[in-house]
């Protein structure tokens, strides 16, 4: 990403902190009828009235979470919006309002906060919810970025990570691996420009998985296609740590084991491609690469016939007795114990 050095730069301390949040949040309104109180009193006021209300926040952190020499900061404030809103849509629940707390040092002029909160703004007018408060304050080094994500649902059509049964089928969205691959490319191309920074990459190849890593989004599509399939997950979880820690995670609540079929784990050709190209195996890369923001989600047997025909759908394994553990059936039908290597927020 090539940088213009030339950019205006007017210092936040200029604006003071809430000149400043009011310089970045004067761009949003409001559109949700829950919304009764938004930015600008001590908290924000929501009427959700016999609705079940859904919160959920995560923390992203530079030189953990995203590297800017990459990153563009447009991208950025999208991801960190529509990471958020994948855990409410987890919960088979409707996002509706935001929080947006920061933490910058004083490398960051105002321009920079403005291109972050233009991803935050385009996220937040895609998935309709509403930017209703959130904090900002100095940061000793880099940045640090907070989004809480409010939802509502009804009480009947909340999913839990709890309640997979067995002989129920593992579903999957669209396919996995690919954002880790993205962030595989974008790593080896990040070294060969610091070895030689005329050299330009050419990343034509690999369009789809820097996409899918600077760019995600959120399957908010998913909870009107069951619906309209009439079908309700017995349980579900978003897949944003790998596909084999999620399923864990699901097992593990629901207090049963399963087994899931290496052919039938969805992959992306260009993924494949690259896997080959990097000397990897896909399937390593699709159980344990993360970031994915697809949801894992298990469903009655009856129900296979509704969805059987859904190109957004993929059957990978069933549930079994807790006993039995949680096995990865490979494609020369060996079985083998499933392990958690994805991605863990204390390593």
């Amino acid at each position: 990403m090539i940088e213009d050095k030339n950019q205006q730069r007017t210092d936040l301390s200029q604006l003071g902190e809430f000149g400043l949040i009011d310089h970045l949040t004067k761009r949003f309104g409001v559109n949700q009828p829950s919304t009764i109180k938004s930015i600008g009193d001590d908290a924000a006021v929501l009427d959700f009235g016999n609705k079940k209300t859904v919160v959920s926040t995560d923390l992203l952190i530079e030189g953990v979470h995203f590297d800017l020499s990459y990153m563009p900061l447009k991208h950025l404030g999208y991801k960190a919006v529509v990471v958020n809103l994948s855990d409410i849509y987890a919960m088979n629940a409707t996002p509706t309002q935001i929080t947006v707390s920061i933490a910058v040092s004083n490398r960051f002029p105002l321009e920079a906060l403005e291109e972050l909160f233009d991803g935050i703004e385009l996220a937040a007018k895609s998935y309709n919810v509403d930017v209703v408060g959130g904090d900002t304050t100095s940061s000793q080094k880099g940045m640090i970025l907070s989004i809480t994500a409010i939802g509502v649902a009804d009480d009947a059509d909340l999913v839990y990570r709890s309640g997979a049964q067995e002989n129920d089928l593992l579903v999957v969205t669209g396919d996995l691996g690919s954002a880790y691959m993205g962030l595989q490319v974008l790593e080896r191309e990040k070294q060969v420009f610091q070895v030689n920074p005329n050299n330009q990459p050419d990343l034509d190849a690999y369009t789809y998985l820097i996409e899918r890593q600077l760019k995600p989004e959120a399957r908010g599509d998913i909870k009107d296609l069951l619906k309209k399939l009439d079908v309700k997950p017995t349980s579900m979880i978003d897949i944003s740590d790998g596909l084999s820690s999620e399923i864990m995670h699901l097992c593990k609540q629901s207090k049963v084991g399963c087994n899931v079929f290496e052919e039938k784990i969805p992959l992306d050709p260009q993924l494949i491609n690259v896997c080959e190209e990097f000397n990897i195996d896909s399937t390593t890369i699709a159980i344990n690469g993360g970031e994915d923001y697809e949801l894992l989600f298990t469903i009655k047997i009856e129900d296979f016939d509704k969805i059987k025909a859904n190109p957004n759908l993929t059957v990978i394994g069933h549930v079994v007795n807790e006993h039995e553990g949680m096995h990865l059936i490979t494609r020369a039908n060996a079985k083998i114990p499933l392990k958690a290597k994805g991605w863990n927020a204390l390593t």
